[in-house]
């Protein structure tokens, strides 16, 4: 067989007095139909740890589980390619630190500095991409500059808190995909509330006791920062049912749940028509 061994999160369970279940990786079971199969060869054969002799049913089972994408070669885990290695982390160390914890492990090379001003600074090393992450709003005009990174060839992803909730908005990586500028324009039309959301990204606020980002957050947004990176510089599929390029994700800082919106790219306003002399 081309494929020997069950992917990930995919496992065979002996039910008794019913035979085999796959449980699948979204967590369902499905019966498996055995007939008079040995169910000791067959589960040899799905852990990769014997071909077995030559069995026409047993190669039909085994084909049967490679056709509905269960099987693989093999444990393999793709690497940080090296001209996608180099990634400049901006922002609060709270989630800086964490962060470049995570992308070092994966394979990736994060190198911390501080927030430039023009594109042309935050792209003059050539890094493969921009990560910043912001505990608190986006002052307005702050990532303007990094918002034409994509343009030069520079990845760019990035997160921000606003009270209890935190923002992880898509990774863009071509001209066209979304920027912070979309993100906000997007979150703005979607509320009735626009006029309070834009003069709470403006300031001043008044709060009272600050919110702390836990250890637990902060891991949890760091986690999801260095997942979509490592999917983006390996080209590993998607999670999830919305493409990674095209998702907001909103968490919530006290459950820690995480909420996904889809969200598209603004396009560019056309220039009102001259009228006729």
């Amino acid at each position: 067989m081309s494929r020997s061994q069950l992917v990930p999160g995919v496992e065979v369970v002996a039910v008794p007095g019913r035979g085999l279940a796959v449980r699948t990786a979204e967590g369902e079971f499905l019966m498996v139909r055995t007939g008079d199969t040995d169910e000791d060869a067959l589960l040899s054969r799905l852990s990769g740890t014997a071909a077995g002799e030559p069995d026409d049913e047993l190669d039909r089972i085994v084909r049967a589980f490679e056709n509905a994408g269960y099987l693989a070669d093999g444990p393999r885990r793709p690497r940080w390619p090296a001209d996608r290695r180099d990634i400049r982390l901006l922002g609060d160390p709270v989630l800086t630190g964490p962060l470049a914890a995570l992308l070092r492990a994966l394979g990736a090379e994060p190198r911390t500095a501080a927030p430039d001003g023009t594109a042309d600074d935050l792209s003059a090393d050539e890094p493969a991409a921009v990560v910043w992450c912001l505990d608190g709003p986006v002052p307005d005009g702050l990532w303007d500059a990094a918002d034409r990174l994509p343009e030069r060839g520079v990845a760019w992803l990035r997160c921000h808190r606003e009270g209890w909730q935190a923002y992880v908005e898509p990774l863009a990586a071509a001209p066209g995909d979304v920027t912070s500028a979309h993100v906000r324009a997007r979150r703005l039309a979607a509320t009735p509330a626009h006029r309070e959301l834009a003069a709470y990204w403006s300031g001043p606020r008044t709060s009272g006791a600050p919110v702390h980002l836990t250890a637990p957050a902060a891991g949890l947004l760091a986690a999801l920062l260095a997942d979509d990176l490592s999917r983006w510089a390996t080209g590993a599929p998607d999670a999830g049912d919305l493409p990674a390029r095209r998702r907001l994700r909103r968490v919530d800082l006290r459950t820690l749940a995480v909420a996904e919106h889809p969200v598209l790219p603004v396009p560019d306003v056309a220039q009102m028509p001259k009228k006729a002399g």
